[in-house]
């Protein structure tokens, strides 16, 4: 039998709260005298988890990515090579969408890699979140060209570039708005952003359903 910990509970509430708060405010603009009254805290109970805004939001970060790697396997991106490449692409894409249209706090955590104001420069979990992303994508459409399922016409650096761009469009988008459709239009739309992703990528014409 699990003890309980409310020392546990407050922390994960904070840092439920200052999600959200992040997200709508930005981070720049969100107040920790929000978030500390949000939750019911004394200034001096909020300081014994996190002594700055700063410290805070790598905490959201890093806390999110976490959760991120326990909700969805995300594949090594040499165990896509192969014949079903894009079946596994589009499991990893399919999970990451139903998640997105969850409207947790974890959809909202993921708000802040987009927000205009988030501190890249200066948030180390947020840049090493960035980089990671972008290390596995490239490595992933290089598997996709060796194997003959991505098309090679373009130089891998300006493909991988692309490729970058149209995904974080495709999830700033479905986590802002993704929550808003009913479950048949975000299957609908789920299949139309893999539709986009697919056309853009496989070496031959085909569509997402015969793959």
């Amino acid at each position: 039998m699990a003890l309980h910990d409310p020392s546990s509970e407050r922390r994960e509430r904070v840092l439920e709260t200052a999600t959200r708060e992040f997200a709508r405010r930005g981070y720049e603009h969100a107040s920790l005298n929000s978030i500390i009254r949000a939750c019911g805290m004394s200034k001096s109970s909020f300081y014994h988890f996190f002594d700055s805004k700063a410290a805070l939001f790598e905490t959201v970060v890093t806390e999110a990515m976490r959760l991120l790697g326990r909700e969805i396997d995300v594949p090594a991106p040499r165990e896509l090579a192969g014949p079903h490449f894009w079946e596994h692409v589009t499991r990893l894409v399919t999970e990451l969408l139903e998640l997105a249209g969850r409207g947790s706090w974890f959809a909202e955590a993921g708000k802040l890699f987009y927000s205009a104001d988030s501190p890249v420069e200066h948030s180390p979990a947020l840049r090493g979140a960035i980089s990671s992303v972008r290390d596995w994508l490239d490595e992933a459409l290089e598997v996709g060209r060796e194997c003959g399922a991505v098309r090679d016409d373009l130089p891998s650096s300006l493909q991988a570039s692309l490729v970058f761009a149209a995904l974080r469009c495709l999830d700033d988008w479905s986590l802002h708005h993704l929550h808003e459709y009913s479950e048949r239009e975000r299957e609908r739309i789920a299949r139309a952003q893999l539709e986009t992703l697919y056309r853009m990528l496989a070496r031959e014409p085909g569509t997402a359903g015969n793959r």
